[in-house]
């Protein structure tokens, strides 16, 4: 990160300058509770999206954050609330640590209150990235027809490529687990659940009624591809999924539904448009059968995990099964599905859908 090209961070709609800082690794958990030394550049012009109010002692505004990010606005010793007092003349009052609550900002001037508030809210933003993913939007592509269909390319790809480098049996995904994502989440709360199963429903009534007709998308799921730009040494293969009229209905609906929680902030917004695919191989479960992906990349006190993997030569099963048919679905459901977590079917937990029919 350059001094003269900051990091963006995007709230509500406004964009502030991360100011660059050295960064090491974080040894304790209360170390990165200093964070804020230096941390950020913050708009002081009026903002009319935050609503304050006059009481008669000043002003006051209220933040609503899940009680596992308190901690990165108290700071250690309590340093870190200390400095936003001082440097924006507030007085900021913090629920206790296990305490579901609002953090209330109050001050004599509103401008004061407002910059709270923006500080605030950009140190929430920066630590709920770096809380592992806990839940993710998906469709089950875990039908009969296609979990036999997977199992007989996992036989036959062992049977004629298994002396290929890092091919075997424990790079292959549980046919029970097979899915589409549409986009992580991060929700730290019974509230936060809450609300992305209201925000899911708010998007079937406003478009995916409309995209769907009321009815179960049919889709197949066809032909393999991978992840990087080296056949010889992959970490990710994938099977294509697309709508069987060919039409662009599933896309256009997976895309809206991805800006629609970007928008909102469930989804922090790497992506403008989803990548349809279907996980069959991953090097990270060479390891750990339950890894997902590219997702493990913060425990939740904030370390960085570093995942070593051993990269599979995959260009004979590119050339044999490139084309590969797994089998047809029909896409009735939208999840949203919990990590690390198991169903009585074998599936990962929901924790909520919407349904098309």
């Amino acid at each position: 990160m350059e001094v003269l090209r900051p990091q963006l961070v995007r709230i509500d709609g406004r964009i502030y300058r991360k100011n660059p800082i050295q960064e090491q690794t974080y040894q304790h958990e209360e170390e990165d509770e200093d964070f804020y030394q230096g941390f950020v550049e913050s708009a002081e012009e009026p903002c009319d999206g935050y609503e304050v109010v006059q009481t008669p002692q000043g002003f006051q505004c209220t933040v609503k954050a899940p009680s596992l990010l308190y901690k990165h606005i108290v700071g250690k010793r309590g340093d870190t609330r200390k400095k936003l007092e001082v440097e924006t003349k507030t007085s900021i009052s913090i629920p206790k640590p296990g305490q579901e609550g609002e953090i209330v900002i109050s001050g004599q001037h509103r401008s004061g209150v407002i910059s709270a508030r923006t500080r605030i809210d950009v140190l929430l933003l920066t630590f709920r990235r770096k809380q592992p993913f806990t839940h993710f939007l998906a469709f089950f592509l875990n039908e009969v027809e296609v979990q036999e269909r997977f199992l007989k390319f996992q036989e036959e790809v062992l049977e004629k490529c298994s002396k290929d480098h890092g091919v075997n049996s424990t790079i292959f995904q549980n046919p029970k687990k097979l899915h589409l994502t549409i986009g992580m989440l991060v929700l730290l709360s019974e509230q936060e659940i809450q609300q992305t199963c209201e925000m899911l429903q708010q998007c079937k009534e406003e478009f995916i009624d409309d995209i769907t007709g009321g009815k179960p998308l049919e889709v197949e799921m066809e032909g393999i591809e991978y992840m990087n730009d080296d056949p010889g040494m992959v970490d990710v293969l994938y099977a294509k999924v697309h709508m069987k009229d060919g039409s662009n209905r599933l896309q256009e609906l997976v895309d809206r539904v991805l800006e629609r929680f970007q928008s909102s902030g469930l989804i922090v917004k790497e992506w403008n448009s989803v990548k349809l695919h279907a996980t069959v191989m991953n090097t990270l479960f060479r390891k750990d059968p339950n890894a997902e992906g590219r997702y493990n990349l913060y425990t939740a006190d904030g370390k960085y995990i570093f995942k070593e993997r051993e990269s599979f030569d995959g260009r004979n099963i590119l050339k044999l099964f490139e084309n590969f048919y797994f089998g047809t679905l029909k896409l009735n459901s939208i999840h949203i599905s919990q990590r690390f977590t198991v169903d009585s079917f074998g599936n990962y937990a929901s924790c909520g859908q919407i349904n098309f029919s």
